[in-house]
This record gives structure tokens, C-alpha cells and sequence, in this order.
């Protein structure tokens, strides 16, 4: 019935759906197997994509040629970019968008990829030899085979969901939970624990009174994910979305709950999000905060269903409900169904190499949830590195590794695989120590080039960022050439607060002013727009960002040169790290569980410490 495949991926949320489609656009033949093919790429929590450093990893999985920021434009009912008042490093994208719409976007473009076949059924299994995975068992007992695997699993692995004192099995309300690939992989020799994520309630939003709520529109412009031409809304054609806030009297119904919470009374052991709490956890752990921000947000164009984010709960649902009658805008609302808890195994991200297959098992692969991760963005880059590095395994062909210095993907990954985490993790731009040059606005320029080496980003994708490449080069050009008098630009400086010039200076040493950007010079200034009319704004902004921060760029890229030093250093697989009595015996024992490629990745193994590094590369003979 089956026909052997390349590669075969468990599971079609955002990693999955990212996994097949990568590993099919560089050749492989894909088979996606997931238990509902009517809830491909569903989103599970809130109805959006980006956010802070979020919004940076859409972006690099659209430099690499992924699905996920072309999804994300087509079916977004708003855009903000945040941070804005801050330097462009920290600028990150977020897209509010229509749930349904964005689920439809994804199966059509996976239906579109000749490479990719799909079943509907349960995986229980992996066919597993000598060492290698090489293919599924299904629930109906089908064993096929493949050259590689990649499990995205998310909540489903014996998935339990929690409404206060009932719970029932289940990877997603109303879905029936994973079983057997747990039982099977601790048997080869895995570490397996518990996580814990929550939803908040869903709202009837004709039942609110939005005259009590703070709105928050869209941007008047829309920048949007992907650096592709895609057809999105006008900002005028945006959905607002809201913001209240709980008080006093919303804590203390909700504090009738407390004896009836599966938290509270030690019926969830899995670790929570530490940076996404649930709303009986902030109040417990924040009791002097008098209130908490919620955000209601829209679920789609055609639905009046309403997500209240912020709200994230497992407690009874009549505590939900009475809680949220309190909340301002909230006194006549309807539910549409509770908040909840689920509970599912992971296995610590410890146990993978760089290119997310599994030490234990070759030619097996996991990604997303699975992994110990949170959030839609997290899962996909995780997809999307699987499922090439599935493809080029198949093949046998070297990974595809990206370092801390060119990515947040590579920044997500070199954390999990080096520290492991221990509650569901969540990327932030604090987390990367080169976030000047992983920017949202450069990762066509860092990632597109690496990609269509490998078959995956197309020519045209390719030919757009030549034409960028060579656009930003001559508008520096330009720039350092243009001369402006006074009489040319005053009129700007003045309007801008900036000190008027007395004799002629270059456009490049004007725009080094804080308060100038090149758009208004372009738009304000004549000599200037005659020079660059022939030039797009993301063309302009580019180049304006690496005029004015090219200082840092160099700091920062002379900071990676010192660090590539450590990453140079190959250590031997075999390398017997017992003889290395100096170390400090955690040392010893993280460097024998993780086999460090590098000292460089030595060097970020938690616990380990500066003199444990130096004890090393003394003996490697360096």
C-alpha cells in the first residue's frame, strides 16, 4: 500500500508542516502523517505569529526559503511592528491573525508541493535497527518505510488536560492524545519528562462592551514577514484589538478556585512557561500587582470568537467564568468553551545534535514541542532546520548547522542542545549576545545565500537579495558623494528639532544625526529624492541602518571573530574526558553526556566554567 519514502514526518503543526515542506522543496518524497488532516498547521493558543525575537525567527524561516512568514501575511487581519521607538535590533514584527484562514493558507501550500503525500492515522511506533530509524507504525498497523524521521509530536505525546479538579486525555481539546512513542524511545534509552502549557477561555465577542476597553489599532504601514511579494491587507482593511485589565475583585473570585487547581493541588507535575504564566499563577506569584493587562484579541475576519490573552487558566470553569464577568467590557460575556491545562512528555533537548537528530538513533530527528520548547515560531525553525537536515542525511549529505552569529534559529538551538531547559522554553532577544546583527530587517542578507546553496530558497528568491545587496551599496554610494547646503535641508532640520547647518556637509554625515531618518530626507529634501527616486523603502532603510549603527556592526563582528577562535577547535569524538582529572567533576560529566563538537560549544555548556575550558584545551594540545 506504501511506497518507501525519504523522509517521514510525525505530526503537522508548525514544525511538522515546515519539516515536509522543506525536506520535499529540496527533493525529497515526504509522506506527513498526522491523526486530523482537518487540523494541519491549527493554532492551538492565540491567532498570532511574531512578536519580540519571534518576530525575527519568521523572518530568518522566510530567508531560508520556509512557508511560515508567506502564511503569515496572507491571512493576517493586523500588523505592528513593536520596539519601534528603539534601535532596529530590537524591532520585531507581530501579525494578529484569522486562525482559520491561516490553517487553509498552510494545507494549500502544502497540497502544492508536488513532493509531499499525506495519511491520516496515529503513529505508535518507529521501526528502529542496529541503531537507525527507518520508517513509522501506524495505528492501523502500517509499517512504512523511509530513510529518515522527524518527530513533531507537540502536546500529544500522552497529553492530559486539566479543568480544575476533571481531566481527561487529549494533545488539544477534543483530540484524542499520542501514545507508544514514549514507552518505545525510553526503551532505546531517552530521558523523558513532563512540561505544561494552557489556554485561556474563548469569548462570545458579541457579548462584550468594547466602550469600557482600550483600543489598539494596526500600523498605518504594513511591512509584513516575508521578503516575497505577497498580497496583504491595506492598514486601513485592519482588525483593532483591545486591551482591559483584571483588579482586586477579579483575584479574589478567582482565589475561590485555588483549593479546586490542578496547579495548586499537585495533580500537574509538568513545569509551566515561566514567561507566559497562567492567570492564577500571576496572581499567586505577583500578589502585590493590583492588576494584569489582558489583550482581547479576534480570532478571524468571520468569527465573532474572541481569544483573552492573558488569561490563561486551569482552574474550575465556573471560577473562569464568574472572574471574567468582573473584568471590565467583560460583565455580560458568554463563553464559548474554557480555559485549560495540558500536560505532555518531552524529551530534554540535550539529547540532540546541531542538526536536531537524536544521539541515540541515527536518522531520527525531533522538533518543536517535543523538544521542550513554547510558541508557534519556536516549533517551526525547529521544523524547518529538521526537516533539511532530514533530507540531507537521507542523502548523505553534511548538516546544515547555523551558529549563535547568524541566527536566532542558531541562538534556539545551541541553547537547547548545550543547556537543555527544564520548563517550556521561550525565545528572547536578551538571549542573543549578537542581536545587533541578527536583525529582522537583514535576514534575507544573513540566511537566503546559505539556503539556495542547498536547494532550498529559489532563484528568485536569491535574485531579490542581489538586487537589495546591490540597491543598499549605491545608496551608501550616494550618500557619501551627495553634498547638501543649508538652503537644502534647514527646513527639515528645523522641523526636526536639529541644530541648521552653516556650510555644505555630505547627505551621509546629516543622516548620522539621531533624529534624521532617510525617508523624510527623501521625501523632504529635493537634491535628495532626485538621487535616490529609483530606490524601495526597504532598500532606504537598510542602508540607513548600516550607516548609522556601522560602528556596533563592527564591534559586534569583531566579537564573533574572537568567538569563532573557541569554534575552530574541533574536539575528537573520541576524546576521553575520565583522563581529564583537573576538570571539575560536573564538567566531566555534562562534557560525557552532550560530546561538545567544539570548544567554543564547550564553553556554553551550563555549568561548566572558564578554567574548565583552559583545563581542555590544554590537553587537546592547543
Amino acid at each position: 500500500m506504501f511506497p518507501s519514502y525519504d523522509v517521514i514526518v510525525v505530526g503537522a503543526g508548525h514544525a511538522g508542516c515546515e519539516a515536509a515542506a522543506a525536506a520535499a522543496n529540496m527533493g525529497s518524497r515526504v509522506l506527513l502523517v498526522t491523526m486530523n488532516m482537518q487540523t494541519i498547521a491549527q493554532m492551538s493558543c492565540n491567532p498570532a505569529m511574531g512578536g519580540i525575537a519571534k518576530g525575527q525567527i519568521v523572518r530568518e524561516i522566510d530567508a531560508l526559503g520556509g512557508y511560515s512568514g508567506i502564511i503569515t501575511d496572507q491571512s493576517m487581519i493586523q500588523f505592528r511592528m513593536l520596539n519601534r521607538s528603539k534601535g532596529p535590533a530590537m524591532w520585531s514584527p507581530r501579525a494578529q491573525n484569522d486562525r482559520m484562514l491561516f490553517a487553509a493558507k498552510w494545507r494549500e501550500a502544502l497540497e502544492q508541493t508536488p513532493n509531499v503525500d499525506f495519511y491520516q492515522d496515529m503513529v505508535k511506533g518507529l521501526l528502529v535497527k542496529d541503531g537507525h530509524c527507518y520508517g513509522v507504525v501506524t495505528g492501523l498497523g502500517h509499517e512504512i518505510k523511509s530513510k529518515a524521521v522527524v518527530l513533531t509530536n507537540g502536546t500529544f505525546l500522552n497529553g492530559v488536560m486539566h479543568i480544575g479538579d476533571k481531566q481527561f486525555g487529549g494533545g488539544r481539546v477534543a483530540e484524542r492524545a499520542a501514545t507508544g512513542i514514549t514507552e518505545q524511545l525510553v526503551t532505546l534509552g531517552f530521558e523523558s519528562d513532563r512540561l505544561k502549557t494552557g489556554t485561556p477561555p474563548r469569548i462570545d465577542g458579541r457579548s462584550l462592551d468594547y466602550s469600557k476597553m482600550e483600543e489598539q489599532k494596526g500600523d498605518e504601514e504594513i511591512t509584513g514577514f516575508s521578503y516575497m511579494e505577497v498580497e496583504k491587507i491595506t492598514p486601513s482593511q485592519q482588525r483593532s484589538c483591545w486591551i482591559t485589565y483584571t483588579h482586586g475583585e477579579v483575584h479574589e473570585a478567582l482565589k475561590t478556585g485555588f483549593d479546586r487547581s490542578p496547579m495548586f493541588q499537585g495533580r500537574i507535575q509538568g513545569v509551566g512557561p515561566r514567561y507566559c504564566p497562567s492567570i492564577e499563577d500571576k496572581i499567586n506569584r505577583f500578589a502585590e500587582r493590583e492588576r494584569h493587562q489582558l489583550f482581547v484579541e479576534p480570532e478571524g475576519w468571520n468569527t465573532v470568537e474572541i481569544y483573552v490573552n492573558g488569561f490563561s487558566t486551569s482552574l474550575p470553569e465556573d471560577v473562569q467564568y464568574k472572574a471574567l464577568q468582573m473584568v471590565p467590557g467583560f460583565e455580560n460575556c458568554r463563553m464559548f468553551r474554557p480555559g485549560y491545562a495540558i500536560e505532555y512528555d518531552y524529551f530534554p533537548p540535550t539529547q540532540l545534535q546541531f542538526s536536531l537528530e537524536t544521539k541515540q538513533v541515527q536518522n531520527l530527528f525531533f522538533a518543536g514541542q517535543i523538544n521542550g520548547t513554547t510558541g508557534y515560531e519556536e516549533a517551526a525553525c525547529q521544523g524547518l532546520i529538521a526537516g533539511m537536515n532530514a533530507h540531507l542525511k537521507a542523502n548523505g549529505q553534511p548538516p546544515f548547522v547555523l551558529k549563535r552569529s547568524e541566527a536566532y534559529i542558531g541562538v534556539l538551538i545551541d541553547d537547547l542542545i548545550n543547556k537543555g531547559t527544564e520548563e517550556p522554553y521561550r525565545m528572547f532577544t536578551s538571549r542573543a549576545e549578537f542581536r545587533t546583527l541578527l536583525r529582522q530587517d537583514n535576514a534575507d542578507l544573513r540566511l537566503t545565500e546559505k539556503s539556495y546553496r542547498l536547494g532550498l530558497a529559489s532563484q528568485e528568491r536569491m535574485e531579490k537579495v542581489q538586487a537589495k545587496q546591490e540597491g543598499v551599496a549605491k545608496v551608501k554610494a550616494i550618500l557619501k558623494e551627495l553634498p547638501l547646503d543649508p538652503e537644502d535641508i534647514n527646513h527639515l532640520l528645523e522641523e526636526k528639532n536639529s541644530a541648521p547647518l552653516t556650510q555644505r556637509q555630505r547627505a551621509w554625515q546629516i543622516l548620522l544625526r539621531p533624529s534624521l531618518d532617510l525617508w523624510s530626507m527623501k521625501n523632504k529634501v529635493q537634491k535628495v529624492a532626485q538621487a535616490l527616486q529609483e530606490f524601495s523603502r526597504e532598500v532606504l532603510e537598510q542602508a540607513e541602518i548600516q550607516i548609522k549603527y556601522e560602528v556596533y556592526i563592527e564591534k559586534e563582528n569583531e566579537l564573533v571573530k574572537k568567538m569563532s577562535q573557541l569554534e575552530d577547535l574541533v574536539i575528537p569524538d573520541a576524546f576521553d574526558y575520565s583522563k581529564l582529572v583537573s576538570l571539575s567533576s560536573e564538567a566531566r560529566q555534562k562534557f560525557n553526556k552532550i560530546r561538545p563538537r567544539t570548544l567554543g560549544q564547550a564553553s556554553r555548556i551550563s555549568g561548566v566554567n572558564p578554567s574548565d575550558v583552559q583545563i581542555l584545551m590544554v590537553y587537546m594540545g592547543r
